[in-house]
């Protein structure tokens, strides 16, 4: 097997990670496009505040429905030039993307980065 991770279809990783989540929630994701772009924008960096994205989520959570309780539509991108960078091998580029779609996830379903970062913590 290539242990090149620039030879790695994101795309492809990106369906094995939504395939992975419990259907409870993949069955909940109907108004959340993902996309895979190179790299985030300016805009993008500033609007988080963050030097670097792998990921960014754009949207409503599922915790603030529209009107009649109608889920608005979101966005996930997840950014192919940070992730392909940071991740050496094709297994190191998997487990990278795999965290990132759920983490953006996470945040769809109203989950802060410090809620996440605390959940961490408690499940190393």
């Amino acid at each position: 097997m290539d242990d090149r991770a620039d030879d790695v279809d994101i795309e492809a990783l990106v369906i094995e990670a939504l395939e992975g989540l419990p259907d409870v929630f993949r069955e909940r994701l109907g108004s959340v496009a993902i996309v895979v772009e190179e790299e985030p924008t300016y805009d993008q960096l500033a609007a988080v505040g963050a030097p670097g994205l792998f990921g960014l989520y754009q949207g409503v959570p599922r915790t603030v429905l529209g009107a009649d309780q109608v889920a608005i539509p979101s966005k996930i991108t997840l950014f192919r030039g940070p992730l392909m960078r940071a991740s050496p091998t094709p297994a190191a580029l998997s487990e990278r993307v795999t965290e990132t779609v759920h983490h953006e996830i996470a945040h769809h379903f109203g989950i802060s980065d410090a809620r996440l970062r605390e959940l961490r913590g408690a499940h190393p």
